[in-house]
């Protein structure tokens, strides 16, 4: 049986634990609202800029470095966005694993693969699986999201238009709703525009300035949306994550309380009937 003393604080470390994961809990849902309306917010701006970009791709010819395609692929980057702390589940470790996999599949098929990692957990798995990085940035979670973007924009557009990548693919969860976030690799450059269909392509517009300078302009700004997306989407994801991991852990602990003190009560029950034995057999003994 075991000690009445051994249980009692059991049942007190899980219960602070459970204080932790509930709070935890609170605070993450707490921030997810204001997190799920920032990531839903952008598609919208996303999916007009493309919109329009198709529209104008589709009258003019644009000779944007961003737009260029190599006759082979031989150098890939690949950014790998995650979060910087854990207990969330498997929301980062279901990423890396696949980016891992994606890594392995570019080196089989020849290509020489240079990562970008964003988020502690990305640095440590790497760096785990030995794999080198040569761009690292942890606790991004403390830099504007903006100027985060630009500035990761600004090193892909200079070391694509220098042909140091022939394609840039970034890996980070789509936040679908707060029970899927779904890992993903999706390109980015060269950027791939598609010309609207049906009745919308025959409505002639006329452009101001020239549809050359609207795209030389629209370009740089639409690779920096799809980059602030996957920031977003990777902050609602873990939050929504974090929440839901740590709801299970709640009621968890509850669980585990409730059969530690029923193993208490009963220990302390034994204990109890065995004490009135042992009186009973001394009172008789006498």
């Amino acid at each position: 049986m075991a000690n009445l003393k051994d249980i009692r604080n059991r049942i007190g470390s899980v219960n602070k634990t459970k204080q932790i994961t509930s709070a935890m809990k609170l605070v993450a849902a707490a921030k997810l609202r204001k997190a799920t309306a920032r990531a839903l917010g952008a598609r919208p701006y996303q999916e007009q800029l493309q919109e329009v970009l198709g529209r104008v791709a589709a009258k003019v010819e644009v000779a944007s470095p961003l737009l260029r395609r190599p006759e082979r692929v031989q150098r890939v980057l690949l950014v790998v966005v995650t979060s910087d702390r854990g207990l969330c589940g498997a929301f980062n470790s279901n990423l890396l694993r696949k980016a891992l996999a994606w890594r392995k599949e570019q080196l089989a098929a020849g290509r020489e693969v240079e990562i970008f990692s964003y988020g502690r957990k990305a640095a440590s798995f790497f760096s785990f699986h030995k794999v080198a990085v040569a761009r690292s940035v942890v606790g991004y979670d403390k830099i504007p999201k903006m100027d985060l973007v630009r500035e990761l924009s600004d090193l892909l557009v200079t070391g694509f238009a220098e042909g140091a990548y022939d394609e840039v693919h970034v890996a980070s969860n789509a936040f679908v709703n707060v029970l899927v976030q779904r890992p993903g690799m999706h390109r980015v450059l060269p950027l791939e525009l598609t010309a609207l269909q049906g009745d919308a392509q025959q409505v002639e517009h006329e452009y101001e300035p020239s549809g050359e300078q609207i795209m030389e302009a629209l370009l740089p700004l639409y690779l920096r949306t799809l980059l602030l997306q996957a920031f977003l989407e990777t902050e609602a994801g873990e939050l929504a994550a974090r929440m839901t991991a740590m709801a299970a852990a709640t009621k968890n602990a509850s669980e585990l309380i409730s059969n530690l003190t029923l193993q208490y009560n009963r220990a302390r029950q034994a204990a109890i009937t065995s004490e009135i034995i042992e009186i009973v057999s001394g009172a008789e003994a006498l």
